[in-house]
């Protein structure tokens, strides 16, 4: 079925006023639902988990019922296999620094120069313990990673590959199975940063095949927190970076230190409750039908406006498009990335911000791939990241801006 803008609309209030907003991978705007249940737990349960009393019982089963929601959400096997914490960075630090006691000298890490340094700098650090990094490089002409250059660089000494589910500069989506398989069949294991995929795709963590995925919820339509799924089987292996007395066995809250942010938790929740309903509008029964239903109609939806503004752009010579230039479900977001002429990218959005237009220009913290494509000297790209909520008029309004400029 058509996504019902009308009521996708009326869902997030910023959407009330004059601005367009598509800077969404930067994040994206919050649902009033989000809002709602922050607000509420703030004010109705705002204790300490894991007491006796009412107020604690009440407010430990809602961080329970968070972490299995998210379990749903991603297809988890158990909730137990949800990690919580303040945003993607910090969670992937977290896992780095758990994997400390599986990571010696002469060990292997593959990293990409497509992702956010979120997925590559944690990894860096164990170089000073003697872990050798290796760097799978896109092609700066077709901007894509060659998954024969992977096996390339896998031997038997690597133990980790690190890789984007979809990149937030080129939109292009990763076959992460694909990847798994490769890294599993050489005996490593796949972390996948899926904060630049997940506000646009069901996630099936089961379907593929990786040890560890993270995303956050603020580019989610919900708060700034983050989560993580790993295997049950890894996180036991990982070690304890929370107190003494929180054995290796202690999942997921070994890894979680200081506690997570209660109130966010819950919060968090209302963007799954969301995406719920929009499957359940589409005819789909509540629960994973229901996400996938709801992802289904959210993906033709973006399919529909990126392939309005790439007629836009493909129409104009001096345009580069960085990425894919298909409107294809399975081969892009709606996360489209371009450079003008000879242009400064900086030149080009600073005019596009009279029109009230939220668009965005930079690196996006993916600066190794600004750098290798040689566009650091024109402060990077063009950004125009979008999600389901945006319409055909709005892009329609942002080629009228963009059209005097190139």
């Amino acid at each position: 079925m058509p996504l019902d803008i009308d009521f996708v609309r009326k869902q997030f209030p910023a959407l009330s006023g004059e601005w367009v907003f598509m800077d969404n991978a930067g994040g994206s705007q919050v649902l009033s639902r989000v809002a709602d249940r922050v607000s509420d737990y703030l004010l109705t349960s705002n204790v300490q988990t894991g007491a006796s009393y009412e107020p604690s019982q009440r407010s430990t089963a809602r961080v329970r019922a968070a972490r299995q929601a998210f379990s749903e959400y991603v297809n988890a096997k158990d909730a137990g296999e949800i990690v919580m914490g303040a945003s993607t960075t910090m969670l992937i630090r977290i896992l780095s620094e758990g994997l400390m006691g599986k990571l010696g000298a002469g060990d292997e890490i593959i990293v990409t120069d497509t992702d956010h340094e979120a997925n590559i700098g944690p990894w860096l650090k164990h170089e000073a313990r003697g872990v050798k990094i290796k760097v799978w490089h896109c092609d700066p002409e077709t901007f894509e990673l060659d998954p024969a250059d992977l096996r390339n660089l896998m031997s038997e000494r690597t133990k980790l590959v690190c890789v984007t589910h979809a990149s937030n500069i080129l939109g292009t989506i990763n076959p992460i199975a694909e990847i798994s398989k490769i890294a599993h069949d050489g005996g490593a294991e796949v972390c996948v940063d899926g904060v630049a995929y997940a506000p646009h795709r069901a996630i099936d963590v089961q379907a593929l095949g990786c040890d560890y995925y993270v995303f956050s919820t603020y580019k989610l339509f919900g708060p700034h927190f983050a989560v993580m799924w790993g295997k049950r089987e890894k996180l036991l292996e990982l070690d304890n970076i929370y107190h003494f007395f929180f054995g290796k066995d202690s999942v997921p809250h070994k890894l979680e230190p200081g506690n997570i942010n209660y109130e966010l938790a819950h919060g968090s929740v209302g963007a799954i409750d969301y995406v719920n309903e929009l499957g359940s509008q589409a005819g789909a029964a509540d629960g994973r039908n229901a996400i996938e239903a709801g992802f289904a109609d959210i993906a033709e939806h973006e399919r529909a406006i990126t392939s309005r503004l790439f007629d836009f752009l493909q129409s104009r010579n001096s345009i580069r498009i960085i990425g894919r230039t298909t409107d294809a479900i399975e081969e892009r977001v709606a996360t489209v990335s371009f450079t003008v002429g000879d242009q400064n990218s900086k030149s080009i959005v600073d005019r596009i911000d009279a029109h009230k237009i939220g668009i965005r220009f930079g690196d996006f913290y993916a600066r190794r791939l600004i750098d290798n494509l040689g566009l650091s000297d024109r402060n990077g790209v063009v950004r125009v990241s979008m999600v389901h909520y945006n319409t055909h008029d709005e892009v329609d309004r942002l080629i009228g801006a963009l059209e005097p400029l190139i």
